[in-house]
């Protein structure tokens, strides 16, 4: 301990006894590096928070709302790009007197360093530039800063709110020539179909629609096999009244040929209220007249009949229709049952022929339902862009518009002043101990006995006499006075600094 207390008093009597020089060096290095700090110019800084509003009610409700934040982000990444601070510098002062290229990419290059986009919370961020330009005053640096903020705010409107429309238009074009595209390739696959199915119109639609389409007409046969079960069992129960009923009712008046003159009477009332043969109460009338002329033909002219029965008549006329609907039914029957054995025939004798027509039909299906998503696709773009056009989908709040700052805000000259200060003290004291180390002479009698190892008998003190101590006291004032001029100097241009900084703008 005792050693490391000698080595600094060592040193302290090492720079004090070359105090003059230590401190030349320090005047040196102090009005160098002043000089230095005073050449570095003011930059100031500009900012403004934004609020963005990305609850879009109506496009909520159409259904084509999309996700705002990210295209605010988006938007938000790309505001500090090249293009848009080359539109900064051609808008504020940063591009005067740039006359090329490589002068503007450089005050590009320098503004991408002095421009800030930051996040604050999700919906809130800010804006900032520092300015610092050599050729301007501070308070032009001071409004140049606000204006490059004010004008990356005005991009940022045009970017998002005119930029919007103009990414719909893109995004329509491009939809409108992958339609053009699906479209012809939807009229290729169309017209392999339909050559397709001319060739092979069993196979339309596929294997899959034939097993379909088997399957169908299968139903089809079971439903019109029930229906002529229920048609033949009616008809046995018809017949069985039939046969129950009389043709003639006996002891009546008049005759066969009466009644066919009674009907043939009541079909021409029919016809006169202008039904058509095709209606059922005329076709009704039809049939009873033919039956009655057949019972006319049959009695004779002069054999007298009873008067026919109206019941047996209709009954018999209800026979026929039902008669008919079988027979209907069972030539439809027949033909299901054609259809289905062709249709089975076709699946088993050409597999080949049936996995055509499924990949046919598959294509022409995937092609038409992509061509269908596209065209909804563009529909909603281009609701979604007059939605933007008309509402303004997103809303911009200024919390904090760009100012002019009152102040820089680099550097911090009074910290920098005295840092000078503090190194050129320590430059020359660093001077003066290096100076004292190369010098082969020894501070204490201590240090003379450490370096050669040997007993120090003793020392000799000093003998300063009256004027040798008055010459000192007047160098340790002039001294004195040299460290505190050195000093003053620091709090002039400290209050330089304070009067200067004040008088911005």
């Amino acid at each position: 301990m005792d050693d490391i207390f000698d080595e600094v008093r060592t040193a302290l009597y090492s720079v004090w006894n070359r105090r003059w020089l230590a401190l030349g060096v320090a005047w040196a290095v102090c009005l160098a590096g002043w000089a230095f700090v005073a050449m570095i110019p003011n930059s100031y800084e500009s900012r403004a928070r934004i609020y963005v509003d990305v609850d879009d009610v109506l496009s909520e409700q159409l259904g084509i709302a999309g996700d705002g934040r990210e295209e605010i982000d988006r938007v938000r990444q790309t505001l500090a790009s090249a293009v848009n601070l080359e539109k900064v510098v051609r808008g504020t002062r940063l591009g005067e007197g740039i006359t090329d290229r490589p002068e503007m990419n450089a005050a590009v290059a320098d503004l991408t360093e002095q421009v800030r986009v930051r996040s604050e919370q999700n919906s809130l961020f800010s804006i900032s530039a520092t300015v610092g330009k050599r050729d301007l005053t501070d308070a032009q640096n001071a409004v140049l800063a606000r204006d490059v903020v004010q004008k990356l705010l005005d991009i940022f409107r045009e970017e998002h709110i005119a930029g919007s429309r103009i990414d719909v238009n893109r995004a329509i074009a491009k939809l409108d020539e992958q339609l053009a595209e699906r479209k012809k390739e939807l009229e290729e696959a169309e017209a392999r179909r339909l050559a397709f199915e001319a060739e092979y119109p069993d196979l339309i639609g596929g294997s899959a629609s034939l097993s379909n389409k088997i399957q169908e007409l299968r139903t089809e046969m079971r439903d019109i096999e029930a229906d002529l079960a229920g048609a033949e069992s009616s008809l046995a129960a018809l017949n069985g009244q039939i046969q129950g009923t009389p043709r003639t009712l006996p002891g009546s008046a008049g005759g066969a040929k009466a009644a066919l003159a009674e009907a043939q009477q009541q079909l021409a009332a029919l016809r006169a209220r202008g039904l058509k043969d095709q209606h059922p109460d005329v076709e009704a009338a039809l049939k009873q007249v033919v039956i009655l002329r057949q019972q006319a033909e049959l009695a004779g002219p002069d054999e007298e009949v009873g008067t026919p029965n109206q019941a047996y008549a209709s009954l018999v006329a209800i026979r026929s229709d039902r008669l008919a609907n079988i027979e209907a039914l069972q030539s439809r029957r027949a033909a299901i049952q054609s259809q289905i054995s062709s249709l089975q025939a076709s699946q088993a004798s050409e597999p080949a022929v049936a996995a055509e027509a499924n990949r046919i039909s598959r294509d022409y299906d995937v092609l038409r339902q992509n061509y269908e998503k596209l065209l909804q696709d563009r529909e909603d773009i281009r609701t979604r862009g007059e939605v933007d056009d008309e509402t303004s989908q997103f809303k911009f709040d200024l919390i904090d518009p760009p100012v002019v700052p009152q102040k820089p805000s680099a550097p911090n000259r009074p910290l920098l002043l005295v840092g000078v200060l503090i190194a050129g003290c320590a430059a020359g004291a660093g001077v003066a101990y290096g100076l004292g180390q190369m010098r082969s002479t020894f501070m204490t009698a201590q240090k003379l006995e450490r370096s050669f190892d040997l007993p120090v008998i003793g020392a000799i003190s000093l003998a300063v006499s009256e004027t040798t101590r008055a010459l000192a006291r007047r160098r340790l004032k002039q001294f004195a006075g040299a460290s505190a001029g050195l000093v003053g100097v620091l709090v002039i241009l400290l209050a330089i600094e304070i009067v200067t900084v004040g008088s911005v703008a």
